[in-house]
């Protein structure tokens, strides 16, 4: 951290070299494979459901499994990463990613669960997304928020290309078979680019240093684990309303008569504006910080959510959202931006598991929530209303500490 400091206070000196953006797209590339694995489920579904004779719940369960198992494999293979150095974790996920889809197509109830959930979850993606998260701000000083923006886009990539792939893949050849391609090309490049493109970071996370805290180090005038809880608690609360319309948009359309197609379409919409507004959001977050772009994000997103509720028509609902995906787009990158702010290097990588995990499990649950209120009252105005409400909350929240950080600079500055 010292070394970091060093650069970045001589002016013209910076961590940040052509490798570091090697490094970056080399990350994108693999997030985008490895985050193409869960989704040879979800094109899949229908006739994984037919071949294994269990309806489309174990199918989808299975889907759910490998979200979950990347969020908790996050926080292991961290640790991992911290230990052995992340060129070895990213090969340990191209191994996760290859014998979970192998797994899987052994088309057995078993298999596809432990396939996806333990393969391609917890030691395919948890291997890749948080820890290469961390592993690539650890390069960058003057720019980190918008290759952390860049870098955490390879799963939008991931949801414009692999769904048309793989609906063809399987029409034409089955599922089994196109997992058990899938996995093996995915994994072979995914192997070939941790070998020649990842180099030890500026930053020195090897050791037991690791795992050990600055000696009464404050965070926003809190201990340090308590600072992180509310934040991570942020991150639960604003990616509740964040799942809700991209795992219902579809079915919406389905209740007020507009085709699935034209569904599928808006939802492309939605994740296209994502991704480009991530990357203004990267660069706004280099700018004014992390926690201030997770402020304004969150208000975005709030004003989003009241897109849904105040049109029907499919023009509206393409402008809704569009409107959406350029509001969240940003948010989750800038939580790691502020962890990687606020916290010291050595231990970035744990703590940025840490969030994203919970990140994950609001993603989870708000999918999960948004159904069940339309099951209890038939309609989805009831669960936008309650996503909205997740993210005044969340809005609160990190309001509250940015007041805090603002009460600690003052008190700094008074002090010296």
């Amino acid at each position: 951290m010292g070394e970091e400091r060093n650069h970045n206070c001589a002016g013209t000196l910076t961590i940040e070299t052509r490798q570091s953006w090697s490094i970056a797209f080399a990350t994108v590339a693999m997030l985008a494979l490895a985050a193409g694995a869960p989704m040879t489920v979800v094109i899949g579904l229908v006739p994984i459901a037919e071949t294994l004779g269990g309806g489309r719940s174990l199918p989808s369960l299975a889907t759910s499994l490998a979200y979950f198992g990347t969020g908790v494999g996050g926080v292991v293979c961290g640790l991992l990463a911290g230990r052995f150095g992340q060129r070895a974790v990213a090969m340990l996920g191209g191994i996760g990613v290859f014998a979970g889809l192998g797994i899987a197509s052994l088309a057995e109830p078993w298999s596809l669960l432990v396939g996806i959930g333990v393969g391609v979850g917890l030691f395919g993606n948890g291997a890749l997304f948080a820890p290469m998260m961390a592993y690539v701000s650890l390069w960058f000083d003057r720019r980190r928020g918008t290759a952390l923006a860049l870098v955490s886009s390879g799963q939008y990539i991931a949801g414009f290309v692999w769904p048309f792939v793989f609906e063809r893949a399987i029409a034409a050849f089955g599922w089994q078979t196109t997992m058990v391609v899938y996995g093996i090309a995915s994994s072979a490049i995914i192997l070939v680019l941790a070998a020649l493109v990842l180099r030890p970071p500026p930053v020195q996370l090897s050791g037991s240093a690791a795992f050990r805290s600055v000696p009464g180090g404050r965070v926003l005038g809190m201990k340090p684990n308590l600072a992180l809880g509310l934040i991570a608690l942020g991150s639960f609360l604003c990616c509740v309303p964040m799942a809700m319309p991209a795992a219902h948009l579809v079915a919406l359309c389905g209740d007020l008569g507009i085709r699935t197609s034209v569904g599928a379409a808006m939802l492309s919409v939605l994740l296209l504006s994502a991704f480009v507004a991530r990357q203004f959001w990267g660069w706004l977050s280099d700018r004014i910080g992390g926690l201030w772009t997770v402020l304004i994000g969150g208000v975005a997103q709030t004003f989003g959510m009241l897109g849904f509720l105040a049109t029907q028509d499919e023009a509206g609902l393409f402008f809704a959202a569009a409107a959406y995906g350029l509001g969240f787009g940003g948010i989750v990158p800038a939580y790691v931006l502020a962890v990687r702010e606020l916290f010291p290097a050595v231990e970035v990588t744990w703590r940025v598991p840490a969030l994203l995990l919970c990140s994950l499990s609001g993603m989870a649950f708000g999918a999960w929530v948004a159904g069940a209120i339309y099951d209890a009252v038939g309609f989805y105005a009831a669960a936008w209303w309650v996503g909205i409400a997740f993210s005044v909350a969340q809005v609160g929240l990190i309001g509250a500490l940015l007041v805090r950080q603002r009460g600690v600079m003052h008190l700094s500055k008074a002090m010296a």
